[in-house]
């Protein structure tokens, strides 16, 4: 069979680091270990049954079975805006200032596409998202790091970004609260964000995905910043919030000049989300919340089981505030990687090793409160077997 070769474009892609972690996990399941993955950020509850059944309704609907609106059902933007007014005082056109995505990480790569030219320059928040890298590649621009570091709160110090680099460039990508290091951002970090982007006319992509946990009270939305509309847009996943990372669908609010680019992008790529999906977000955004309230509290259960357990055996470590995600020094002597190998080979418990978020991330791992409290002492357990803090 004739092998074809890869177009450029793929071969600038990047690495896919857990690539291999998966595979060893998959490997040692397959060998019959009773492995608890901590590693991956996939939300392990159900989807509040409302949203369920709505989706039933829904596809029982003649109207859903035809082709959707290539950018997306009205009802659904009018829903979101309704959401954003709500819950953030922030006030959106629907048919302008939203655009629907098919996921999250959708939109987070398409928007370098949309916005950058080959050899232009983006912001990077290191350790981040890996998948930030990825519609740059695409787009054949350059990346300048914003080093995230504990003395300053995981935040960007933008007096310590150079000017030139400022100058020059075309997009910044933030995400709070953050993964992997599971930092908050208050209204005086995106007020100045919000000043730097218009002094230096940059686009401002603030990644949402953890819009609703935060431990210490609703975290920030970027568009609650005065002028953040102005040079920037937020995209919002139904994934954490609504437990419907499997649904693949979210939002990109904010400024009209790129929410359109971003329509006209999909408008080329694909023909809108099934509608009986649509309908069931519309469900979520604008139904009873509860459900999101009890979110939060069961991870806060999680967080606080996991961190007083830590604690019992010496690995002294800073409580989250926010996310579903702990961010925790490595012991002395260890790479992010090779610590993150041995609690695997083991203990048999995954966690994400700190590097694979970008140079930043070494001498941290990242660990998901993705199981039940009973698990997660016992993933403890077993690490505590391991002597490590003794």
């Amino acid at each position: 069979m004739h092998s074809f070769e890869q177009s450029s474009t793929l071969k600038r892609l990047p690495e896919q680091f857990f690539a291999k972690l998966v595979k060893k996990v998959q490997l040692l399941t397959s060998e019959g270990h009773d492995v608890i993955n901590l590693g991956q950020g996939n939300p392990d509850l159900p989807t509040p049954q409302p949203i369920v059944e709505e989706l039933k309704e829904a596809a029982d609907d003649p109207l859903y079975h035809k082709y959707a609106p290539f950018q997306g059902h009205l009802f659904l933007k009018e829903a979101v805006a309704e959401f954003y007014n709500r819950e953030y005082g922030v006030k959106l056109e629907p048919e302008k200032e939203v655009a629907i995505l098919f996921g999250a990480k959708a939109g987070l790569v398409e928007i370098s596409q949309c916005l950058l030219n080959p050899g232009d320059l983006a912001l990077l928040p290191d350790p981040g998202y890996p998948d930030y890298l990825s519609g740059i590649a695409l787009a054949n621009a350059k990346i300048a790091k914003m080093p995230l570091l504990e003395r300053n709160g995981f935040l960007p110090d933008y007096q310590n970004i150079e000017k030139r680099v400022l100058d020059q460039a075309k997009l910044m990508f933030l995400n709070y609260p953050n993964n992997p290091t599971a930092a908050i951002a208050n209204k005086q970090f995106f007020d100045q964000t919000v000043h730097v982007a218009k002094k230096h006319s940059i686009c401002v992509v603030h990644d949402f995905a953890y819009s609703a946990l935060g431990f210490d009270g609703k975290p920030q939305s970027f568009l609650q910043s005065e002028g953040a509309k102005d040079i920037g847009v937020e995209i919002y996943t139904m994934s954490k919030t609504y437990n419907m990372a499997g649904w693949r669908i979210a939002f990109a609010v904010g400024n009209h000049s790129v929410i359109e680019s971003i329509n006209l992008i999909q408008d080329h790529l694909y023909v809108s989300l099934f509608g009986a999906v649509q309908k069931a977000a519309a469900e979520a955004l604008k139904g009873d919340q509860s459900p999101v309230e009890e979110l939060v509290q069961t991870y806060r259960d999680r967080r606080d089981a996991f961190v007083t357990e830590l604690h019992k055996i010496g690995w002294k470590v800073q409580a989250p505030r926010g996310t579903f995600f702990t961010w925790l020094p490595v012991p002395k002597g260890y790479t992010s990687e090779e610590f993150a190998d041995l609690l695997l080979e083991k203990a048999h418990v995954v966690v994400a090793p700190g590097k694979g978020f970008g140079d930043y991330g070494e001498g941290y791992v990242r660990v998901g409160l993705l199981d039940s409290e009973e698990r997660l002492r016992e993933a403890v357990v077993r690490i505590d077997n391991l002597g490590l803090f003794r």
